[in-house]
């Protein structure tokens, strides 16, 4: 069946064929069956530009590869077939006393897609992404063979290649990945307003106590922020009525639609100015220990059902960009062109230990990602404008949000790449696994020597 297909910008769309496997062997069978166009593993869509589409190809919709979370709570290890969202892998952990050891903004994300995207959280700065927790994962190749692989033993290469490596050296089947022990379903959180943003730069980079951070910053308003620092919490942090069944509650409340596409323009600087000025002022101006379920604080948006319709029918464009430390003079000059443009989705992070995929975007230093309505004029040329400072800097931009980069700037930003495409061409060397967004970036193109 051929079907248009977007990411979750909604931009660019391409029509391919589309298949939905439900094993391992329904998997190889689809990659060996792949036309000259290729193929492609796709989960719930939630990559913002093309780097789930395959125009005219194959596309293989793991969303029916899913089963139990098999958990081995003396080694603290669950596995998990790749199709499964991570929701329902947190909704079946938790009852049991354990938690997901990195969660991205969204729990509507496949484990496979996670994997091929190396997510990040809150807790970069402390936990590194999901791929330094992963165990061993099961990869079909498109020759139909089935690998087991592992980070530390047999084809690490493969292994590192495929993490971060946005589904492009095969499909994810199965994971087994180390789980974090918990003793309730909340999270304790601690809220500060800070006036601008060396103060919210100043807050994250000194507090060291706390498993998790973010700060929501009003770029239109000198990077202002709302802060929040959290840690799972104790049994005795619980208000009394929670404290019977602690391992309860922690998923997510009521969820609300945004029914229709907005109209065009109702983003501009006078809306979302008066947005973000009530958002920040609605939050406490200092608040300790406040109890709150883990999925409210992990997925805010989730709360949000389709909210990506109310950027308009041309959709929206998300910048995500990591800054080295020691360069926050760029992360201050991308936030002061960033004030020019309407958004009230600023989140920055600060982030910490790499794992070793070459394509894995996260790296020590400060992530800022902003939302922007994607036929904002002159918007190409402000984000060309972004990516030559950062690339200057020594960040890099992430693929899994991208919608625009040219591939010389993401060839310059990921030095690995060369090696990555060696292991590609190892495993592929017909260049069957393919995407748009690997076609616009020319990422399967022949490595060059190091």
């Amino acid at each position: 069946m051929t079907v248009l297909l977007s990411g979750w910008g909604r931009t660019a769309p391409s029509a391919a064929r589309v298949v939905r496997p439900r094993d391992t062997g329904q998997v190889a069978r689809a990659l060996t069956a792949a036309g000259p166009r290729g193929a492609l593993p796709r989960g719930l869509g939630r990559s913002y530009g093309d780097a789930a589409q395959d125009a005219g190809g194959s596309v293989l919709d793991c969303t029916g590869l899913t089963g139990p979370v098999r958990l081995d709570p003396d080694r603290g290890e669950a596995t998990v077939p790749a199709g499964t969202p991570l929701g329902r892998i947190s909704a079946e952990l938790l009852p049991r006393g354990h938690a997901l050891p990195v969660v991205p903004g969204t729990r509507h994300v496949t484990l496979g897609g996670a994997i091929a995207a190396d997510v990040h959280g809150k807790n970069h700065h402390a936990d590194s992404s999901l791929g330094a927790h992963v165990r061993s994962l099961t990869l079909v190749t498109p020759d139909g063979t089935v690998r087991r692989l592992r980070p530390d033993e047999g084809d690490t290469e493969l292994f590192w290649a495929t993490v971060g490596g946005m589904g492009l050296t095969g499909v994810v089947t199965e994971a087994a990945f180390a789980t974090l022990p918990v003793t309730t379903a909340h999270a304790r959180v601690d809220t500060d307003r800070t006036p601008d943003l060396d103060a919210t730069l100043e807050l994250l980079a000194r507090d060291s106590g706390h498993r998790y951070s973010v700060a929501w910053v009003d770029l239109l308003g000198s990077g202002r922020s709302i802060v929040s620092r959290a840690d799972h919490a104790g049994v005795q942090d619980l208000p009394v009525r929670l404290r019977r069944t602690p391992l309860s509650g922690g998923g997510p409340g009521k969820v609300l639609t945004v029914p229709v596409t907005a109209p065009r323009g109702l983003f501009n600087r006078w809306t979302v100015a008066a947005f973000n000025h009530a958002y920040y002022h609605k939050a406490p101006l200092r608040r300790r220990d406040h109890v709150q379920p883990l999925a409210g604080f992990f997925h805010p948006l989730d709360g949000l059902r389709a909210w990506n319709r109310a950027y308009g029918p041309a959709g929206a464009v998300q910048y995500q960009c990591v800054i080295p430390l020691g360069e926050e003079d760029t992360l201050r000059a991308v936030a002061a062109d960033l004030a020019r443009a309407p958004t009230f989705l600023g989140v920055l992070k600060r982030m910490g230990r790499a794992t070793p995929a070459p394509l894995s975007f996260p790296r020590p230093g400060w992530t800022l990602a902003v939302d922007l309505p994607a036929d904002l004029p002159g918007l190409r040329n402000l984000l060309d404008r972004l990516d030559e400072r950062v690339l200057a800097a020594g960040g890099r931009l992430y693929l899994a949000k991208d919608a625009r980069a040219r591939p010389e700037t993401v060839r310059a930003m990921y030095p690995g790449l060369s090696g990555w495409q060696r292991t590609c061409a190892r495993v592929d060397p017909d260049g069957a696994m393919v995407s748009d967004l690997a076609r616009r970036l020319d990422l399967r193109a022949r490595p060059e020597k190091d």
